[in-house]
């Protein structure tokens, strides 16, 4: 089953937080949605997950008790224990025979000795586990995940990312946004979104092609089209012939079609 938006316009005030923005999201694929801040990220989730409304355009999306939906920051309550909150959300979606699903995500999650915990008590990490257990407890057609690994540590950020695979290996459709690069390189599909607007789709490795000219590392850059990366500098030649074999990242991807969607490329 495919999901997503067609020509979706979400307007706040005068502010087009989307502007006609097309995005199609596929069972048992992870897609993940990438960009700065005020990109649209948020918004276009709220919306795929049915809790923002639009002011024009097409949403597809399966009815609200199949989809799971993680915000910000958020997803449980902090005043009940890790047990009582996958009780709340089994009564909400109606469900039955869950308890056998619910230790099974526990146990992936690595919280299933944490589930008389308040959840006020557990780590960030662990609240975040627990929020993508949540989710997932109902079986979901359309998981929603909106930065669940943000601020995470390394380990955690692993184990979430196992959830999450193991959710679209059993045919959910996964969409993600995250601020690490690294987790949206290992998507198979990448939705890149600036000031509203869609810049760019596809796979991770379609849009590291599209990427005109040449990048270099170099000591000292010459050019405005360069930014730090640890210790050495990444510098876009635009008009240069990629040399066989040369590096390219997602990073340097986003980066350039950032310059180019703000107009700073000479021509």
């Amino acid at each position: 089953m495919t999901w997503g938006t067609s020509a979706v316009v979400v307007r706040f005030g005068r502010v087009a937080a989307l502007d006609h923005v097309d995005v199609t999201i596929e069972a048992g694929r992870v897609h993940a949605v990438i960009g700065g801040d005020g990109s649209g990220k948020s918004t276009l989730l709220r919306v795929l997950a049915g809790v923002l409304a639009t002011d024009g355009g097409e949403v597809t999306r399966p009815p609200a008790g199949r989809i799971g939906f993680v915000s910000p920051g958020g997803g449980v309550f902090r005043d009940l224990t890790v047990a009582e909150n996958l009780e709340f959300v089994a009564q909400a979606y109606r469900l039955s025979d869950w308890r056998d699903r619910a230790d099974h995500l526990l146990r992936r999650a690595r919280i299933a000795a944490l589930t008389n915990r308040l959840a006020g008590q557990l780590s960030g990490g662990e609240r975040r586990k627990l929020a993508g257990t949540m989710a997932l407890l109902p079986g979901p057609e359309l998981l929603v995940l909106d930065e669940l690994t943000t601020g995470v540590d390394p380990f955690s950020r692993m184990e979430l990312g196992r959830l999450v695979t193991d959710a679209a290996a059993a045919g959910t459709a996964v969409v993600a946004a995250t601020a690490y690069l690294d987790e949206a390189e290992r998507a198979e599909h990448v939705v890149l979104l600036h000031r509203g607007r869609r810049l760019a789709s596809g796979s991770p490795q379609s849009i590291i092609d599209s990427v005109p000219g040449s990048i270099e590392e170099t000591a000292e850059p010459d050019s405005a089209y360069a930014w730090r990366r640890g210790a050495q500098w990444r510098q876009w030649r635009p008009a240069a012939e990629r040399p066989a074999g040369a590096r390219i990242t997602l990073e340097d991807a986003v980066i350039v079609q950032e310059l180019l969607a703000e107009g700073a490329v000479e021509r």
